[in-house]
């Protein structure tokens, strides 16, 4: 069981260029999940997630493709609901969480696809590897929070890797070596006015 995220899909500013039109989003923790899924030995596929996460999102709704987005993680929040599990996939085998506590992706390029659909290209570092990594997004909802009173937008988000790309070779063919990437996204802004959809 070794799995490996990219995040996984999004968020948080640095080296980009913010557009004028663009509002920051910060993720809201409680109804944000990073989570991977690979299969073990063609018997089932084994789900993860990351719990300590920062980011936020440039959201251009004007022009979406001006957005920028990137996230951190902590390799050390990974979570496979058990204990023995979680301190072998934190070990030099696989994330090794000592020598590489973070892995981070910033996007660098956004695709439309559809009205409220794009693909994200970005770069995913892990266990001091990049590589570009492409996550089909989906926009499910954006405007006014019915208890916050504030702009709020959440995603959906996809994509797939492989760990061997990043130096994880362990446990493979046994454990495999594409892995899933499942992404969802709420986000609060900082701007009190309404979003237009």
């Amino acid at each position: 069981m070794r799995f490996i995220p990219a995040l996984l899909g999004f968020v948080l500013v640095a080296g980009f260029a913010v557009p004028a039109s663009a509002e920051k989003f910060i993720l809201d923790k409680p109804h944000t999940q990073i989570i991977f899924k690979v299969n073990h030995m063609g018997f089932s596929h084994s789900y993860g997630k990351f719990t300590d996460y920062k980011g936020e999102i440039n959201f251009d709704e004007t022009d979406p493709t001006k957005s920028n987005t990137e996230v951190t993680i902590q390799t050390a929040s990974l979570d496979l609901d058990d204990d023995k599990w979680n301190e072998h996939m934190k070990s030099k085998d696989f994330f090794n969480v000592e020598q590489f506590p973070t892995m981070t992706f910033k996007s660098t390029g956004i695709e439309k696809t559809g009205d409220k659909t794009a693909n994200i290209t970005g770069d995913l570092t892990l266990l001091g590897v990049t590589k570009p990594v492409t996550l089909a997004v989906q926009q499910n909802n954006m405007g006014k929070h019915p208890m916050k009173g504030i702009n709020a937008t959440g995603f959906s988000a996809s994509g797939k890797i492989k760990r061997s790309d990043f130096g994880m070779t362990n446990g493979i063919p046994m454990v495999g070596d594409e892995v899933d990437i499942i992404i969802e996204v709420e986000a609060y802004g900082e701007d009190k006015s309404v979003g237009n959809n």
